[in-house]
Order: structure tokens, then C-alpha cells, then sequence
């Protein structure tokens, strides 16, 4: 039943506030979109706890986890892995690169070169790399949190749109108000919580909880409605680039496990509303002009779901 996996997830939201605080809802998004085996882009400011975060849940599952600092020297091999010639054996021998986890964080990603971003393409998509011709997956489940820093910054290189459109949703933390500032220094006044967190529950069952998503029921009358906000995207006047089909479905699968998070074997459409601008943001490309108005893509989301039908 939904209520058991729902009461698992809370514990691990739960978990992961003990070193992340007031950050409740960045927290579920990213634990959704786990769920639906999608990659998370946290984008923020330097020094807001991304890095922490990622980490906090990576300790919540009893999962491999492997951290990535990008730089701009590192190369493709670093990640992907190499072929090594082995004297002994006559052979060349592959070599596993960092992406061999069960859970990576691709931190500062926006940092290194468009060629090394690019190696991410293949197995953000397929679970799998190719080395000399050669295919190796990675471990299930897998997932990739990447973080970046605003391409303001110097030293940073935006990422095209197809690897965007790779990420399942994109959030974000923002500043601590003062009262949460206060209470994240009392909390770290004797050693890190990061230190001391504990596993909540393991890979089977966190696989076992991706398959419950799939088994979310969605009426014709929500799966209509949900194609129908991310056409408007790209037939809406202030915007170059819509959702792809990609976004389609995953706003879909967004919806499903927010309706499980919440105890629901079915979709509500406030559970599509409520996941539509984390999912869609990052895709849209809006026009040059809209751009100098400092008009945010999430502005333009919520316009077009107030302008679009709600199924009854």
C-alpha cells in the first residue's frame, strides 16, 4: 500500500532535515524525482548546503556513492573509465571511471569543459557507458544529482539544452531565513550531523518503492490535461523553446509519485500543478526580448496552468 512506502519516505525526508534545515520541500522534490529514477540539477548559490544535502540522502539509502568535483581539466575518462593494456594478459582491460556508483553527485558540473558535460549524455539516459566500443552499466538503482552554480559566475559553462532536458527536474534551496540560520549553528556546534547519519532503508526496497510509482493510477482526464500544459509551452508567444516529450512524461511520472508520497493510489490535478514548474522550468528556452524583462520561465509555467482547463 502506498501508506508504508509513504511512511519510509517521510522517515528519510525526516533524516535528511537533521543537516538540511528548513529545506522540506527541495528535500521531497529531489526524493520524488529518486523515486522515478530521474536526475536531480540543484542549482543555487555557492555555500547554501547542495552539496550537504545531496550527501545527507546518498547516507539515507544504504546505496554506493561516489562525489565528482568538476573541474575544468577534467577529462571524459575521468568519468566514463578507460581501456588499459594489460602486458600480462596481452588484453586491453577496461577501467572503471567515477559514474560506476549507485548514486553520483556531479558537483559544480557547470564548471568543466562542453566535452566533458557531454560524457554524461549516454549514461544519464541508458544506465550504461561506451568505452572503445565496448558497453558497461552502471549499478542499479542510479541516479545522478548535479549542482551549479548561476551561470553568472565566472569560470562556468552553461549546459546545452539536450543535457538539460536529461535532468528529470531542477530545484533549488535558496537562503536560510534567520531563525533557520540560527538553528543550523546550534546544530553544527559540536561535530557535523552529516557525520553521524545513518541509513533508513537500502537499495531493494527503494527499488521496490520505484516500481509502486508506475502503479499510480492516472485517469484519461489528468493524462489530457498534462499533455495539454506542456503543448501550450511551446505554442506560448513568450517562449523560443518548449517542453519535449521528454517533459511530457516526466511530469507524468512526477505526478505519480507525489500522489504516493501522499498516500494516494491515484493523481490529483494539484498533484501535476504542484510538480509542473520544477519538471518543465529548466527545458524552456524563452525569447531574447522576454529575457531582458527578467521574466522567469517559472512565471511563464504558472501563466499557462492558469490558463489551462482543469479536468473535473
Amino acid at each position: 500500500m502506498p501508506g508504508s512506502s509513504a511512511d519510509v519516505l517521510r522517515d528519510i525526508v525526516a533524516n535528511v532535515e537533521r543537516v538540511i534545515i528548513g529545506k522540506k520541500e527541495a528535500i521531497e522534490l529531489a526524493l520524488c524525482s529518486f523515486l522515478c529514477k530521474g536526475h536531480v540539477l540543484i542549482e543555487d548559490m555557492p555555500g547554501v548546503g547542495k552539496t550537504s544535502m545531496v550527501s545527507a540522502i546518498a547516507k539515507s539509502f544504504d546505496c554506493s556513492f561516489r562525489r565528482i568535483q568538476f573541474t575544468p581539466d577534467i577529462l571524459p575518462s575521468d568519468i566514463t573509465g578507460f581501456s588499459m593494456y594489460n602486458q600480462k594478459t596481452c588484453e586491453f582491460e577496461y577501467r572503471q571511471g567515477a559514474i560506476m556508483s549507485q548514486i553520483i553527485l556531479a558537483d559544480e558540473i557547470n564548471r568543466t569543459s562542453p566535452k566533458t558535460q557531454s560524457s554524461l549524455l549516454e549514461v544519464m539516459e541508458e544506465n550504461q557507458v561506451t568505452v572503445d566500443g565496448k558497453t558497461y552499466a552502471v549499478p542499479r538503482p542510479f541516479i545522478v544529482f548535479a549542482t551549479q552554480n548561476p551561470i553568472e559566475y565566472l569560470g562556468t559553462y552553461p549546459l546545452p539544452e539536450a543535457q538539460l532536458d536529461r535532468f528529470f527536474m531542477r530545484i533549488s534551496l535558496g537562503y536560510p531565513s534567520a531563525e533557520e540560520e540560527s538553528k543550523m549553528l546550534n546544530r553544527f556546534k559540536e561535530e557535523a550531523p552529516l557525520d553521524t547519519l545513518k541509513a533508513v532503508t537500502g537499495a531493494e526496497e527503494l527499488e521496490s518503492i520505484q516500481e509502486k510509482v508506475n502503479k499510480i493510477h492516472v485517469d484519461q482526464g489528468i493524462n489530457e490535461y498534462i499533455v495539454r500544459v506542456v503543448r501550450k509551452t511551446r505554442e506560448h508567444p513568450d517562449i523560443a523553446l518548449g517542453g519535449s516529450p521528454r517533459a511530457t512524461l516526466c511530469l507524468f511520472r512526477a505526478a505519480q509519485a507525489w500522489a504516493l508520497y501522499n498516500e494516494r493510489d491515484y493523481v490529483r490535478p494539484d498533484d501535476v500543478v504542484k510538480m509542473a514548474v520544477p519538471v518543465i522550468e529548466h527545458r524552456l528556452v524563452l525569447k531574447q526580448e522576454v529575457r531582458l524583462k527578467s521574466v522567469k520561465s517559472s512565471e511563464v509555467i504558472e501563466s499557462v496552468i492558469s490558463d489551462t482547463k482543469v479536468p473535473l
